[in-house]
């Protein structure tokens, strides 16, 4: 499975204020991960260098080089931002959303195939995995150790051990 090397990381939704800064809504765990970065890039590749950028509410505000007018912002409007996923060391054990979206998901000791995620839920306590069968029902799991026995991203896989009374 080729891992995308940039990943989605927010939408430049608006201008802030007169000297071209921009305001953007992160897609990602947090806003401040966001203003950890001194270079994004767009879609294309095309680095976008970061002169400062800070969160205000739950949006971040950023000057990019180069942009020094409202007019100059406005064009910005609706493009998409990415990080380059080597810029990022993630922990032991955590993982790119995009990553694990299409995984297929089997049970850790029999083998069966329950589906592949479909989405994945941020609920403070654990992350909740969306799992699609081949008939388009969705079941969900906790991301926890007790369930998640196995994550191979690069073979495309999940192993699962479901709690008792999971699936049924």
């Amino acid at each position: 499975m080729e891992l995308k090397k940039y990943l989605e990381a927010g939408k430049i939704v608006s201008v802030f204020g007169i000297k071209g800064e921009i305001k953007v809504q992160p897609w990602c765990d947090s806003p401040d991960f966001l203003c950890g970065f001194d270079t994004l890039y767009y879609k294309s590749g095309t680095p976008v260098e970061i002169e400062r950028a800070r969160v205000a509410k739950n949006i971040v505000v950023m000057k990019v080089k180069g942009v020094d007018t409202v007019e100059e912002a406005q064009k910005l409007r609706n493009r998409v931002l990415y990080i380059d996923r080597n810029d990022v060391e993630l922990e032991e054990g955590c993982y790119f959303v995009q990553d694990l979206i299409g995984l297929r998901v089997e049970d850790a000791d029999s083998g069966e195939v329950y589906g592949e995620i479909a989405d994945v839920t941020e609920t403070g306590a654990n992350d909740v995995y969306h799992i699609k069968n081949e008939k388009g029902e969705v079941r969900l799991i906790p991301a926890i150790p007790d369930v998640v026995a196995e994550t191979d991203i690069e073979n495309g896989v999940m192993k699962i051990t479901p709690l008792e009374g999971l699936f049924e």
